[in-house]
């Protein structure tokens, strides 16, 4: 089965082929094209909605046009479509369930609407035959932060949630008052392996508090530690050193969390998804704070962090081997719980 997955969830348009027959019958990504709106919202220093919908309309048939010659293949050899069909930015999601939607009625073929987060989810599995459930995930992006109890393909528990801003929001603005150019994360980790991570103890909200996370008052001690700092603007190691301590301040509360959350369930297995799971400091103390704990920690390769069509091409192949699928009518989610999946 050749399934043509659909990523519009906020700023990034990714279109992928899952094909199931690859590997010996294991499946595998057949083609994958990515375009990355960060040129576009940079000027903004955030994501503006109606402009990121207006260049997903854009670049859909195009980047079609592309995956198809890639994959050396025609319309008429796909069998199902996937799109997403939430959480995310309505506007820009709906552009890419009309067009998934529109194209599978096209081609008389079955859609499904994929959860952006279980997407991010199942991605480490793609390739990786090591994992199996049940596992914790940690899903880490900018607009989520959740510890999640996975026991299949829909069945999830939340075992703990941001009860404020998601990790990869924070990253953003702490890069903003620094004075780092859009997106944050990547600028942030970039500038910090240049500081010190203990020149600065930076607060750990709700630590010691259940598995819930709250970074908004990381993000007003950064502030205010800027301000305490700002005679110091000549100095090159301060910027360095203040981001390397919010960096190590998040990789640490990340980190106790997940022990906790594996303690709790009594699992072994750790799985990190998301955009924010590419930060190399964060992979590198979670596989050193796993290891003592007799637990072991799996990742999706970089490419597959950040969001692309094919997360969301593997769990709607998922769902439909499941033998879901969606009628004609379109309903995106802006909000959307994976409990209720």
């Amino acid at each position: 089965m050749k399934v043509l997955g659909l990523e519009t969830s906020c700023d990034e348009t990714g279109l992928a082929i899952y094909d199931s027959t690859l590997n010996d019958g294991k499946g595998g990504v057949l083609a994958q094209v990515l375009y990355s709106q960060v040129e576009l919202h940079a000027t903004y220093g955030g994501v503006v909605p109606e402009l990121a919908s207006r260049d997903h309309i854009r670049k859909l048939t195009p980047l079609l046009d592309e995956l198809l010659k890639q994959a050396n293949i025609t319309k008429t050899d796909i069998d199902a479509v996937a799109y997403t069909k939430g959480p995310g930015l309505i506007g820009a999601l709906m552009t890419g369930a009309l067009f998934g939607r529109t194209l599978a009625y096209a081609l008389d073929v079955p859609a499904i609407g994929v959860h952006h987060m279980e997407g991010h989810l199942l991605a480490p599995l793609l390739g990786d035959d090591n994992i199996n459930f049940p596992f914790v995930c940690l899903l880490v992006s900018g607009g989520h932060t959740m510890l999640v109890r996975a026991d299949g393909v829909g069945q999830y528990e939340i075992l703990g949630e941001s009860i404020d801003d998601a990790v990869g929001e924070c990253f953003d603005k702490t890069a903003k008052m620094l004075g780092l150019p859009y997106p944050g994360g990547p600028n942030v980790e970039k500038l910090a392996k240049n500081g010190n991570p203990h020149a600065y103890t930076l607060p750990r909200p709700l630590l010691h508090q259940g598995l819930d996370f709250s970074f908004s008052g990381m993000k007003t001690a950064v502030h205010n530690l800027i301000k305490d700092t700002a005679g110091s603007d000549d100095d090159p190691t301060v910027r360095a050193d203040i981001a390397s301590s919010f960096q190590y301040a998040v990789v640490d509360t990340l980190t106790k969390k997940c022990i906790k959350a594996l303690k709790q369930t009594g699992l072994k297995k750790l799985i990190i998804a998301g955009g924010v799971s590419a930060n190399l400091a964060l992979r590198t103390q979670l596989e050193q704070a796993l290891q003592k704990v007799n637990a072991h920690v799996h990742y999706a390769p970089i490419h597959l962090c950040t969001d692309n069509g094919a997360m969301i091409a593997y769990a709607g192949f998922c769902r439909l081997n499941m033998g879901q699928t969606d009628d004609l009518s379109v309903a995106c989610v802006p909000r959307w719980s994976m409990e209720s999946l």
